[in-house]
């Protein structure tokens, strides 16, 4: 969920949020879209080296296995069923095992079509429906089985004695093929909700993290995922794989601490007022984090922005940012994104929430003609794959206009903070108070020794060329919910998971 997203993923996150009611998760089982829209593949392989073989069938509405019968082959590939090319078919037949016989006989396989069992082999006239879905050999034209239940159900591929590789990666559960009509197939990963959090820490967080963060990384994901259908109207599935949803890859990257967060928070979830809440989260913050009425439009009443000592405590990776564009530039990625606007002369922020984060940017452009965003949309307005620039969180200033940000010390981890060290006083390890009259002060903490570094809203402005706008801030994401380094630093400092909920969610319950 460390999102670099598209203006599109505002209104998403908004629509989400505004419509959070019961669990996506029936019966304790999530749907993860690993390959579908543009993604549709061809072809998709599993590979199953527990050599248990595979039970073929379908998921219920109920999301529970039908299991229609079972191969004992390892490798397999699934196509469309056009691939097999013309058939003749006999039956029907009353069993898998019955269909499987009667296909052997004449060099063919069984299928499973509109709710009942034939045997089909290669000639004749027949042509195979424009959303049949056929098993094969790895490596082989051998067909060993084909399912069409004209997209009432899906094929089901359930992997016998464990985890199965797809695309490099491990993953529990089984799969689903969706097949676009008359196109390629969806690839869709059927698993226990547990399972799927296992599968989500690693790429989330990642082993080694203190115990209490990936516990809290655990919780969160949880429940998130119990309330996520985003993806369901469109595709069958409850969410992707990436960092529009959640980042998930299987379980092969699991650690034995990944795996004893999940097992140690098991079904917990996060609530406000008796429901399950939406618990987004960012990588970080910058120095506070945001309500979501001033990122997404709609004030929800457990994300509320507060100030973060936490995150100044540890260095995060790449925390502090700086992007520049030409006014050239920043027109086109404008007049890309669809906003009607000149050649723009100049850019600032126009507004700040009161813990300093960005909430409108203004634009005006040679004519005199102005355009305001607020919102998310102050930082994806920035957003350019040609140039390869973006503007990574809420808080941040325009060629040093850091009006609005709060810059300091914060003190004690109380959530104070002085702006600067004039005046302050140092205990001495021998207990001697004396004014401090350094000018590179350092700071003692469980973890050692370091330099200590005024929490800022924006890093030191930059010198830019004539005209252009250097854009500086800290923090990666939309400011909303939980940071991810912000929980690692609270864990570093001894707080619990429910510690570090609480802290980033407002008036929740854990259970």
């Amino acid at each position: 969920m460390k999102k670099l997203l598209g203006i599109l993923s505002i209104l998403v996150i908004f629509l989400a949020l505004n419509t959070v009611s019961a669990s996506a998760a029936v019966n304790g089982t999530v749907k993860v879209g690993l390959r579908y829209g543009s993604g549709a593949v061809t072809s998709a392989k599993l590979e199953n080296t527990q050599s248990g073989g595979y039970d073929l069938g379908y998921y219920d509405d109920g999301r529970s296995f039908v299991t229609l019968g079972s191969i004992t082959q390892t490798a397999i590939t699934m196509v469309p069923g056009g691939d097999l090319g013309s058939f003749d078919q006999s039956g029907p037949y009353s069993s898998f095992d019955e269909a499987s016989s009667a296909a052997a006989a004449n060099g063919g396989w069984p299928a499973y079509i509109g709710g009942q069992f034939y045997a089909r082999r290669n000639g004749g006239g027949s042509s195979h429906s424009s959303t049949a879905v056929a098993v094969t050999v790895t490596g082989s034209s051998g067909a060993l089985f084909e399912f069409d239940c004209q997209g009432l159900y899906k094929l089901g591929v359930l992997p016998v004695g464990g985890p199965t590789w797809f695309k490099g990666y491990r993953y529990a559960g089984g799969f689903e093929y969706p097949r676009v009509t008359g196109g390629g197939l969806y690839v869709v990963n059927v698993v226990s909700l547990e399972d799927y959090v296992k599968g989500v820490l690693p790429y989330e967080l990642g082993t080694g993290w203190p115990m209490a963060a990936l516990e809290a990384q655990a919780v969160c994901a949880r429940t998130y995922a119990s309330v996520t259908t985003k993806h369901l109207s469109a595709y069958g599935f409850d969410m992707c794989n990436t960092t529009d949803c959640q980042v998930y890859n299987g379980v092969n990257a699991s650690g034995a601490d990944t795996d004893a967060a999940v097992d140690a928070t098991a079904g917990e979830c996060v609530r406000y007022q008796g429901a399950l809440a939406e618990t987004v989260y960012h990588s970080s913050d910058g120095g506070a984090t945001e309500n979501a009425e001033n990122v997404w439009g709609k004030a929800v009443g457990y994300l509320i922005g507060k100030a973060d000592p936490y995150e100044a405590t540890i260095s995060i990776p790449n925390y502090s940012y700086t992007v520049t564009y030409s006014p050239s530039e920043l027109t086109w990625v404008l007049q890309k994104s669809g906003y009607s606007i000149g050649t723009v002369k100049n850019a600032y922020v126009s507004e700040r929430t009161p813990t300093g984060n960005v909430c409108k940017v203004t634009f005006v452009d040679t004519t005199g003609k102005i355009l305001t965003v607020k919102g998310e949309t102050c930082r994806m307005a920035f957003y350019s794959t040609t140039y390869g620039k973006n503007v990574k969180s809420m808080r941040f200033c325009i060629n040093g206009d850091d009006s609005g940000m709060t810059t300091g010390y914060y003190v004690n981890g109380s959530g104070s903070s002085i702006s600067s060290l004039s005046g302050a006083y140092t205990v001495s390890g021998t207990g001697t108070v004396a004014s401090y009259t350094g000018s590179a002060p350092y700071a003692v903490t469980s973890s050692g020794t370091g330099a200590l570094n005024a929490s800022s809203g924006a890093s030191t402005a930059t010198t830019a060329s004539p005209g252009s706008f250097v854009i500086t801030g800290t923090g990666n994401g939309h400011n909303v919910g939980m940071s991810q380094y912000g929980a690692l630093a609270m864990a570093k400092q001894g707080y619990s998971y429910r510690d570090i909920l609480n802290f980033y969610y407002t008036d929740i319950t854990i259970g």
